[in-house]
């Protein structure tokens, strides 16, 4: 990986960090909940505590990541480290039941005897916090977010289940932020159509949006970025790899949007590691770094599994790209015109 040990000056996007978020590369914790393949306790305590010694100071975790198992590793982990030193993001809209018959592992989580189940309702919210607060092992945290909302997850009950949000959900978790519970509150989702939907309707501090605003993809994530910004609501730039598309250190991932990539797909992304081999630009560094120049984005929240995994992100945020790289890849067509770049 062509970097340096200089940290490139992100100016006045270091000043938008908000005073609730403790540094702007965060903790991913989906793979220490199991995803697609299992870690076990030790390796997971070791990468939480490595990447807290590397200035890797968000987590975000949530009680679907392995049904309640990521929660669990990072309260272990993070016990006895000070308090405010680390600033957590957790989710709620899923309730964690006992179903010792569960073993398909069809949500990708490679965990038995455990299901999770959509609860907007407001008395779902509250039974959810309790339970993340007891697994995470504080009274608090930073930010909590109304996880995957949305009529690509939800279909036909996604008219319902959005008013239900509305009514009930974030109402409640608004007073879960006057009580201290939170700090900031907002929506974790995949999927562009419902921030639009939800952001002039209800007042939101932050928002989680996973694999859209990314190098690979910025088109339709527009006006998402533009109403962010217009109305003072963060971003937490979620999935910079796509999935591990572009976190490869010579050539494209497999997987794309949580699934197989198709052809036409990795040979976009192919032509991404194609333009940045003529200027020695690491992709991976690349599609790290770019969110964050965007004016609305708070943060990147990068899953992290290991601590060569770790290791790897925290190089690639310091890494030194140069602004030939991003002409390239405007030339090529690879980034809109007009999109912020580092």
């Amino acid at each position: 990986m062509a970097a340096s040990t200089t940290r490139p000056d992100l100016g006045e996007a270091q000043a938008r960090k908000p005073a609730w978020l403790a540094s702007r590369l965060s903790f991913g914790g989906a793979p220490i909940g199991n995803l697609y393949e299992s870690v076990d306790d030790a390796s997971a305590t070791a990468t939480i505590a490595h990447a807290w010694h590397c200035d890797i100071r968000h987590f975000d975790t949530a009680p679907y990541y392995g049904y309640g198992l990521s929660e669990i590793r990072l309260g272990d982990a993070l016990r006895g480290v000070p308090r405010e030193s680390f600033s957590l993001s957790t989710k709620v809209g899923r309730l964690i039941e006992n179903d010792a018959q569960q073993t398909s592992h069809a949500d990708g989580f490679i965990v038995d005897g455990h299901r999770a189940r959509f609860d907007y309702s407001r008395e779902g919210v509250l039974r959810s916090v309790e339970a993340s607060l007891r697994r995470l092992r504080t009274d608090h945290v930073e930010v909590l977010l109304l996880h995957d909302i949305g009529a690509l997850t939800h279909a036909g009950h996604h008219t319902a289940i959005l008013r239900q949000a509305l009514d009930e959900a974030l109402p409640a978790m608004a007073e879960l932020r006057a009580q201290g519970i939170c700090k900031a509150i907002g929506i974790g989702v995949n999927e562009e159509a419902v921030c639009l939907e939800v952001m002039p309707r209800f007042p939101l501090d932050v928002i989680m949006l996973a694999g859209r605003y990314t190098l690979f993809e910025q088109q339709q994530a527009q006006d998402v970025m533009a109403q962010a910004q217009a109305r003072g609501v963060a971003v937490l730039a979620a999935g910079p790899y796509n999935s591990g598309l572009l976190g490869g250190a010579h050539g494209p991932g497999k997987f794309y949007n949580y699934a197989p990539a198709e052809e036409s797909t990795l040979a976009r992304a192919q032509r991404y590691y194609d333009v940045l081999a003529r200027t020695h630009t690491d992709v991976g560094a690349a599609a790290l770094q770019f969110p964050l120049a965007h004016p609305a984005v708070a943060c990147v929240v990068c899953g992290l599994r290991s601590i060569d995994e770790v290791d790897q992100a925290a190089a690639r945020l310091q890494a030194s790209i140069p602004d030939a790289a991003w002409q390239a890849l405007r030339e090529a067509g690879l980034l809109q015109e007009g999109v912020p770049t580092p």
